[in-house]
């Protein structure tokens, strides 16, 4: 299947004192990506009892469209201020829908 879209689900982990300022730099994300060419979801979602687990579900049309999402510079700027605010580099993947 050549047209299948593009899932990610891209998992970040807050330093306990930084949960807020982590949820205002990934909210900041949220209206820019969804104007995006390609974007068909972009959902940011917090862990009901772990307030430093954060996900983003993710669907786009393509790898491009993904790709350039990743370049935009929104996502950089973003991507610049996760120094000092989470545990670990964020875990993304990516998936095609099989079912």
């Amino acid at each position: 299947m050549t047209n299948q879209t593009i899932h990610i689900v891209a998992h970040i982990i807050a330093l306990p004192n930084k949960v807020e300022e982590l949820k205002a730099v990934l909210l900041e994300l949220i209206e820019p990506t969804r104007q995006e060419a390609g974007a068909i979801k972009y959902e940011l979602l917090q862990n009901q009892y772990d307030p430093t687990d954060f996900t983003f579900v993710e669907e786009w049309t393509s790898n491009e469209a993904l790709n350039s999402h990743l370049d935009s510079p929104h996502f950089q700027a973003a991507a610049a201020k996760l120094e000092g605010l989470v545990t670990a580099a964020p875990d993304i993947r990516r998936y095609h829908l099989l079912a």
